[in-house]
């Protein structure tokens, strides 16, 4: 049986939290348990479990609101993260300099803790994508949780 799969939303404007959504529905309907945070906490996670993060950019290239104050939190206690299991989306707008960064640089924080990364990060252009969440479910698909 698969660990259970908490799924970290970074959003501004609802359009990654639709995506998590729906990537959210395809997990459960291959038997996986989720839990879905739309304001992830540290205090509330369960550390044992595998992690999906969906991660927009915002402004200048930074993290969205809704996830910002998890990653400093993330940034600022170093906490060992060998254990976590984890597969990354990053959402932005290739018109802008900051392309998915905030994407890139949780991916690096993540694997600098010693994070596991189940999948090469996907990144998808909300400028050219016309079914962005039809790109990620395909990704998804290919993910092996522990």
């Amino acid at each position: 049986m698969s660990k259970p799969i908490e799924i970290l939303v970074g959003t501004t404007a609802g359009n990654t939290e639709f995506l998590a959504s729906e990537l959210e529905l395809y997990l459960q309907g291959q038997g996986l348990k989720t839990e879905f945070h739309d304001y992830p906490k540290w205090d509330d996670l369960n550390l044992k479990a595998s992690f999906l993060f969906c991660i927009a950019t915002h402004g200048a290239g930074e993290y969205a609101e809704s996830i910002a104050e998890l990653m400093e939190h993330i940034e600022q206690l170093q906490p060992d993260l060998t254990h976590m299991h984890y597969a990354l989306v990053a959402i932005g707008d290739s018109s802008y300099d900051t392309y998915c960064s905030a994407g890139i640089a949780a991916n690096k924080l993540l694997q600098s803790l010693g994070a596991v990364s189940l999948s090469p990060m996907l990144k998808i252009d909300m400028m050219t994508a016309l079914e962005p969440e039809a790109i990620a479910l395909e990704w998804l698909k290919h993910i092996r949780w522990p």
